[in-house]
């Protein structure tokens, strides 16, 4: 595990100090994602891996990171209240571009390979019908 979390710290150094020499407009994090993800593509890397394992536990336990926005939300109450059309428009805006540009790649996806996907498999015959 403890391998597996220095993996995880290591590549998202890596991605800050890219953003740092290039002077994205990327998160840090963001840019180290992507090339943790372009590491285990090109190493093959398996299910039983130290960066796998880690990153499965990470998961198991994702409902503690969402404590520091609610401690944010709850610290500034009071801007949230003052402003809440705007913010309501932006979390709503976001949500919506969100859902579309998900729901346009997807369909982008579907004509790229050719093949539709479809997780709820096939229908009855009498629903055909």
């Amino acid at each position: 595990m403890i391998a597996g979390l220095t993996w995880l710290v290591g590549f998202q150094l890596l991605g800050e100090l890219v953003v740092r020499v290039l002077d994205l407009p990327v998160p840090g994090p963001v840019v180290g994602m992507l090339l943790l993800f372009a590491y285990l593509r090109l190493r093959r890397y398996d299910d039983s891996g130290s960066i796998v394992i880690a990153g499965s536990g990470l998961l198991r336990h994702l409902q503690l990171f969402f404590i520091p926005a609610g401690v944010g939300v709850v610290a500034f109450a009071s801007v949230l209240g003052r402003d809440v059309l705007p913010v309501t428009v932006a979390v709503l805006g976001s949500w919506f571009l969100g859902l579309v540009v998900v729901g346009w790649t997807a369909v982008g996806l579907e004509r790229l390979l050719g093949r539709p996907r479809d997780d709820l498999g096939d229908p009855p015959a009498e629903a055909a019908a």
